[in-house]
C-alpha cells in the first residue's frame, strides 16, 4: 500500500510542476489584436469557392447570345455592360484571392482589349477541376508542378497550329483584319451593326502610324441621340465646339487650306491674383497700368494675325476681346479646346503647340484641306479634314442613351485592340471553343502516356479547357453535352478549327465561317489564367490586419479616438 500511495503522490507532484512551469512560460505575441489568420485545407477551399463565386457572376456574359449586367455604383450611376474586365472593376470585390480574377481581367484588357470573360472563366473552372483533389489530400505542388507543364504544351500548340497572316497582300490583310473586329463585336451590344463597325475600326487603326499604332491616337466622341448607324469615322480630328463668347457668331465657319496656330496661351485680360496691391499716386500711372495690359493682349492678337493663321485653337481661354478681334479679321478661335484634341491635331496638321506669340510662322503653323464647323445632334462639331500627316482619326458616335454610348465605346475599344494585336502579331485562330478543343484533345492524348499521377492532373487541365464551348452553348440555350459530344468526335477526326456554330444550333469550320481571333488572345488568356490558378493553389495561409479603429489602444480607447485631431486640446 505505501509503495502505490507514493507512486500516486509522484504522479501529483510531477503534473503540478509540469503546470507551474506552464504557467511561468512567456506569453508570444506576434500580431497585433484583431489580426484574422486562417491556414491549411480549409482555407485553400475557402479561397476556391471565392474565386467560383466571382466566376458565376460574370459566367452568363461570354459569347455572342451572352446577357448584359446592369450594375448600380454607391452613387445612383448606372453602367450596362457584358464586358468582363469593366463588370469586375464596378463590382469592388475585397476578398484577397477573389481580386487576383479581377487582376488578371485588368491585364488581359490592357494587354490584349478582348477575352477577359474568357481568362476569368479558365481560372475559375481550373481551380474547381483541382479542387477534389485538394479534398483527397494532393499536395499543390504537384498540380501546380502538371498546370504549368501544361500550359507550356498549350503554348507550342497554338503557336504551331495558328494561321499567319500574309501583309503583303493588303486586300487579304483587310479582309482578315474585318473578320477579327467582327468576331469581337460579336458578343457585344451592338453586333447588330457589327459589318460598318468593324470597317470603320479597321479605317481607323490603319490609320495611325503603322510601326506603333497609338491608341489615343484614335478620339471617340459620344453624341447622344439619333440612331447607331449615323455614327461616322472622321479622318482626322473633330472636337466639340468649345464655350465662346460675343462675336463668335460673326466669326466664318468654313475654310479651305487654312493655316492653324495651335497655342498654349491665355488672350484676355487677366484679373490680379488674391490679395494683390498696386499703389499708385496719380490717375496718370493708374492709366499707364491699365493702357500696358491692353497693348500686351492687342501685340499678341497682330502678332498672330500677320502671321496669317486663319484657325486659331488655344488650350487656354480666349477672352470677348480677341474673339470679336478675330471676328473682324474672318478668323475662327477656339479656347479652352482640351489637351488631347490639341495633340492629336498637332499630329494630324502638322505645326507645334506654342507657349508664345513670337515664333509664329510656317514650320509652327498647322493645315488641313478642309475645317468647318458642323451640326451633330443637338451639339456643334470642329472637324478638320484632309489633314497632310494624317496620323489620327477620329469616331463621332451616335446613340439613343449615355449608358448605351458608353457600352458602344467599350465595345469598339476591344475591337481596336484587337485589330491592333492582330496587325502587330500576324497569327491568327479560329473561335467559338475550337482551340480550346483542339488543346483539350492534345493534352488529353499526352495525359494518357503518363504513368503516375501527372496523369489526372493534365486530364483535368483538358477538361476545364472545356468550359468555353460548354458556356456558349448554355448562354445561346443548347444543349451543351450534345455540341460538345459532336465537337470532340469532329476533333478526333482531325477537324482541328471545328467549334460551336451560334446561328444554327450545330458545329461548324470557324475558319471557313470567319469567326477569327488573333492568336495573342488566347496564348494570353491561357498563360494568365494558369498563372492565377496556380498562384491561389500555392496560397495556404491568409493573415489578414485589423483595420485601422477596430484595435484598442490604451486602456480600451478605441484608436481612432485616441489621436489628436485638429484643434484637440493636449
Amino acid at each position: 500500500i505505501g509503495h502505490s500511495c507514493l507512486t500516486l503522490l509522484g504522479v501529483s507532484i510531477s503534473s503540478n510542476c509540469s503546470s507551474k512551469a506552464h504557467k511561468m512560460r512567456p506569453q508570444i505575441i506576434l500580431l497585433k489584436e484583431g489580426t484574422d489568420t486562417s491556414q491549411g485545407k480549409a482555407q485553400l477551399i475557402s479561397n476556391i469557392n471565392a474565386c467560383a463565386i466571382v466566376v458565376d457572376a460574370i459566367r452568363t456574359t461570354l459569347g455572342p447570345r451572352g446577357m448584359d449586367k446592369l450594375l448600380v455604383n454607391s452613387k445612383g450611376e448606372a453602367t450596362i455592360s457584358n464586358d468582363g474586365a469593366t463588370i469586375l472593376k464596378e463590382l469592388d470585390i475585397i476578398h484577397p484571392a477573389a481580386k487576383i480574377l479581377v487582376d488578371i481581367a485588368k491585364s488581359q484588357d490592357s494587354e490584349v482589349g478582348d477575352g477577359t470573360t474568357t481568362v476569368v472563366l479558365l481560372a475559375g473552372e481550373l481551380l474547381k477541376q483541382c479542387k477534389k483533389f485538394i479534398e483527397d489530400g494532393v499536395h499543390p505542388h504537384h498540380i501546380v508542378t502538371a498546370f504549368r507543364r501544361a500550359t507550356t504544351e498549350s503554348i507550342k500548340l497554338i503557336n504551331s497550329i495558328a494561321v499567319k497572316i500574309n501583309k503583303d497582300d493588303p486586300v487579304k490583310l483587310r479582309e482578315l483584319l474585318e473578320r477579327c473586329a467582327a468576331t469581337s463585336l460579336n458578343s457585344k451590344l451592338i453586333h447588330q451593326q457589327k459589318e460598318m463597325f468593324a470597317k470603320m475600326v479597321v479605317d481607323a487603326v490603319m490609320s495611325l502610324e503603322s510601326n506603333i499604332l497609338p491608341l489615343d491616337m484614335i478620339g471617340i466622341k459620344k453624341v447622344p441621340g439619333g440612331a447607331l448607324e449615323d455614327s461616322f469615322l472622321v479622318d482626322g480630328v473633330a472636337f466639340k465646339k468649345t464655350f465662346s463668347y460675343a462675336g463668335f457668331e460673326m466669326q466664318p465657319k468654313r475654310y479651305t487650306d487654312p493655316k492653324i496656330a495651335l497655342l498654349n496661351i491665355e488672350l484676355e485680360l487677366k484679373a490680379e491674383r488674391d490679395n494683390a496691391e498696386i499703389r499708385v499716386n496719380n490717375v496718370q500711372e493708374y492709366q499707364r497700368i491699365v493702357d500696358t495690359e491692353w497693348k500686351i493682349l492687342y501685340d499678341k492678337l497682330d502678332l498672330i494675325q500677320k502671321s496669317g493663321a486663319k484657325v486659331v485653337l488655344s488650350k487656354l481661354p480666349i477672352g470677348d476681346v480677341a474673339t470679336q478681334y478675330f471676328a473682324d479679321r474672318d478668323m475662327f478661335c477656339a479656347g479652352r479646346v482640351e489637351s488631347n484634341d490639341l495633340k492629336r491635331t498637332m499630329k494630324a496638321c502638322g505645326g507645334a503647340i506654342m507657349t508664345t506669340a513670337y515664333d509664329l510662322d510656317d514650320t509652327t503653323l498647322g493645315t488641313c484641306q478642309k475645317f468647318q464647323e458642323k451640326q451633330v445632334g443637338a451639339d456643334r462639331y470642329n472637324l478638320l479634314t484632309g489633314c497632310p500627316a494624317g496620323k489620327t482619326c477620329t469616331i463621332v458616335l451616335r446613340g439613343g442613351s449615355k449608358q448605351f454610348l458608353e457600352e458602344t465605346e467599350r465595345s469598339l475599344h476591344d475591337a481596336i485592340m484587337i485589330v491592333r494585336r492582330a496587325l502587330k502579331h500576324d497569327a491568327v485562330v479560329a473561335g467559338g471553343g475550337a482551340i480550346e478543343l483542339e488543346i483539350s484533345k492534345h493534352l488529353r492524348e499526352l495525359s494518357i502516356k503518363e504513368d503516375n499521377r501527372q496523369q489526372l492532373f493534365l486530364a483535368a487541365y483538358a477538361k476545364a479547357l472545356e468550359i468555353i464551348p460548354r458556356q456558349l452553348c448554355d448562354n445561346a440555350g443548347f444543349d451543351s453535352t450534345n455540341i460538345l459530344n459532336k465537337l470532340r468526335a469532329r476533333h478526333a477526326d482531325g477537324s482541328r478549327w471545328c467549334g460551336v456554330d451560334i446561328n444554327n444550333e450545330d458545329v461548324a469550320d470557324n475558319m471557313i465561317a470567319c469567326v477569327w481571333e488573333p492568336a495573342l488572345v488566347k496564348l494570353n488568356a491561357l498563360t494568365a489564367a494558369s498563372e492565377a490558378a496556380c498562384l491561389i493553389l500555392s496560397i495556404d495561409e491568409t493573415i489578414k490586419s485589423a483595420r485601422s479603429g477596430q484595435g484598442q489602444v490604451g486602456g480600451g480607447t478605441p484608436a481612432a479616438v485616441a489621436g489628436r485631431g485638429r484643434g484637440r486640446p493636449m
